[in-house]
């Protein structure tokens, strides 16, 4: 592909970016710090960095901090899934029980009895892989979901932070296939990645994603050289302020959740973004066929919507849509925007998010990519998303320019 690069006034969207981090970053209802990086197939044309690492030191955010990437980590496992399948090695439409057995043991959950019970039943048929790709799985999340949070406020179902198998073994919420909703489906396919490779996820993405990649600077462990560049997660208080948290994900874990786990860098993950732009080349090599990437970045969901999350733990999460009242459905990997947003992406771009407000887009019409990198919750944080939104249209009225 030929780059785009020239078609960007790349001093308008520099200044432009520059005085959207540094208005994060001040004022009452300031972000503590943020990254933010923009890509096009070749190299990153902008990178920013404001505010500090965490309010407790005097530390500056810089480019090159850790952050904990969460559900930004679910595309990567896609894409080991997906070069399974380039293998020959994965059916997307068999039963996931075929790979990783644990989840043929899952019933629905369809409510709580008179005592306080779970009423279980057993599923119409076991998630395939594709539906949990997709999110149609019938997984959710407690901070999502009011069934899987009583799971866990009244029967102990431990939390995906914990990062224990434990917290895999979540009922059904329903049959899969019936609707999109978001959760922990993406744990699961590691699981079928893991079955299948016979080696734990991080070493799959260490050998096959990140080593073509040139990626160094990510892992599910938080290690020791993370630690002086890793950015403190902060709770946003219901008056705004904020306030150090000292949360980490357990290190080592005991499954690398494909969900939600890992830590790194937003610089290295540019280098990700460019491999979907670049039809699944690296700077060290191929990670995906180009028929690969054409077929996973299709509409995966057919009719069925991409719904608002809602927000029914507070300290965690508010509620979050993107793009409200317009068409949205989920390719293998990403949510698509099936209309032309209100910041310029044009329809059929991909991108999703993180729980601490990461948000990213792919816009390999434009041949572009961009990552917005806080460390706060709750998610859909006002200040955070609002940011975000202005960093990505600065840059599509600087590419317009």
């Amino acid at each position: 592909m030929t780059s785009t690069f020239s078609s960007l006034d790349v001093s308008a969207f520099t200044s432009a970016a520059d005085r959207i981090l540094a208005e994060a970053v001040t004022g009452d209802a300031r972000v503590p710090g943020v990254v933010a990086m923009v890509t096009d197939r070749d190299r990153t044309v902008y990178s920013g960095a404001a505010g500090q690492r965490s309010l407790g030191g005097s530390a500056p955010m810089t480019t090159d901090d850790v952050f904990a990437i969460f559900s930004t980590t679910k595309a990567i496992t896609a894409t080991a899934a997906l070069q399974l399948v380039e293998e020959g090695l994965l059916d997307l439409d068999a039963p996931a029980s075929t790979y990783a057995p644990a989840i043929g043991t899952l019933q629905v959950i369809e409510g709580f009895d008179d005592a306080g019970e779970p009423i279980l039943r057993a599923p119409k048929s076991v998630p395939t892989t594709r539906q949990l790709l997709t999110h149609t799985g019938g997984f959710g999340y407690d901070f999502f979901d009011e069934i899987y949070n009583r799971l866990a406020e009244e029967k102990g179902q431990p939390s995906v932070t914990t990062a224990s198998r434990a917290a895999l073994m979540t009922p059904l919420l329903f049959d899969p296939g019936e609707r999109w909703q978001y959760g922990t489906n993406i744990d699961w396919v590691g699981q079928v990645v893991e079955g299948l490779r016979g080696k734990r996820l991080g070493e799959v993405f260490a050998e096959r994603i990140f080593a073509p990649l040139g990626i160094e600077n990510m892992s599910f462990i938080l290690r020791e050289d993370f630690r002086s560049h890793l950015t403190e997660i902060h709770a946003r208080n219901a008056d705004g302020s904020l306030t150090p948290m000292g949360l980490e994900l357990p290190s080592p874990p005991e499954v690398d959740f494909g969900g939600h786990g890992l830590y790194g860098t937003v610089g290295e993950y540019m280098k990700f973004i460019r491999m979907w732009l670049n039809d699944g080349v690296g700077e060290g090599g191929r990670v995906l066929k180009a028929e690969t990437v054409e077929m996973a970045l299709r509409n995966h969901l057919g009719d069925l919507p991409v719904t608002m999350l809602p927000g029914v733990i507070p300290s965690l999460s508010n509620d979050a849509e993107f793009f409200p009242g317009q068409s949205k459905s989920w390719s293998l990997p990403f949510m698509i925007n099936n209309e032309t947003a209100p910041t310029g992406r044009p329809a059929g771009a991909q991108g999703w998010a993180g729980l601490a407000n990461l948000f990213y887009w792919i816009d390999r019409q434009n041949g572009y990519g961009g990552y917005w990198a806080t460390q706060i919750l709750p998610f859909g944080d006002p200040t955070s998303f609002t940011k975000y939104m202005e960093f990505e249209t600065a840059f599509y009225d600087a590419l317009k320019s």
